[in-house]
């Protein structure tokens, strides 16, 4: 499942709940990468706001979409795993990584895997990150909890998503309110005896395009970003 960084992404703004259950499925997104119009080729700003500082390491990037995370973060040295739900996403991205030269690309291994059930290795990322995955909210924390165990003494676990208050009908993305989390309470899940929560914020954003109401519109993320203790 990939839910890279797009205003399409999320469940309920193009599909009406009642499509939501389709949205966790392997065929919805196959189906939407074959469509080819959903996302913008650019790395997540967030990430690259707060992952530029860190020396390059080991990367998961968990829901990889068409691998513009993966591949900005291999042309920072980094060695990644692009993981998506979606076989035409990760071939895509492949592609695309070739593209960008065979140094990048021999930095990436991709790999299928369901979020909802996949269980990285322990402790074995310098950085984990998960941009606009959602799940419904027991699959969300029990996701970020096998992705915090997956990540190094020392490391970074970095989880972007919409914020709750882009369900106000002035930012036009209905869904479910059981799809939504701030990053507090994403901060939540993790031991405080074993994590130092970095920031936990709602960082503002202008939207692509007008709201409903024609004027600028503006988003907000939940932000988590954590450091496991050594």
């Amino acid at each position: 499942m990939s839910h890279h960084h797009t205003e399409q992404s999320a469940p309920g703004h193009r599909h009406d709940d009642e499509d939501t259950e389709r949205f966790f499925t392997q065929e919805f997104w196959e189906d939407r990468y074959r469509e080819g119009n959903a996302w913008s080729g650019n790395p997540n700003p967030v990430l690259v706001q707060h992952v530029t500082p860190l020396t390059p390491g080991t990367a998961l990037d968990v829901g990889s979409g068409e691998g513009a995370d993966a591949i900005w973060l291999a042309t920072r040295g980094w060695r990644v795993t692009g993981t998506d739900w979606s076989s035409t996403g990760l071939e895509s991205s492949a592609r695309t990584a070739a593209a960008a030269g065979a140094d990048i690309a021999e930095r990436i291994t991709w790999r299928q895997a369901d979020v909802r059930t996949w269980d990285p290795a322990p402790e074995r990322f310098d950085l984990v990150s998960a941009q606009f995955m959602h799940l419904p909210r027991t699959d969300l924390h029990a996701l970020h909890r096998r992705l915090a165990a997956a990540v190094r003494p020392g490391g970074t676990l970095l989880v972007v998503s919409h914020h709750p208050a882009d369900r106000d009908p002035s930012v036009g993305r209905p869904g479910s309110a059981d799809l939504f989390a701030t990053g507090e309470e994403m901060a939540a899940v993790l031991d405080p005896a074993a994590w130092a929560v970095v920031e936990a914020s709602a960082p503002e954003r202008v939207g692509p395009g007008p709201g409903p109401d024609g004027r600028e519109t503006v988003l907000r993320d939940a932000v988590l970003r954590a450091v496991r203790k050594d």
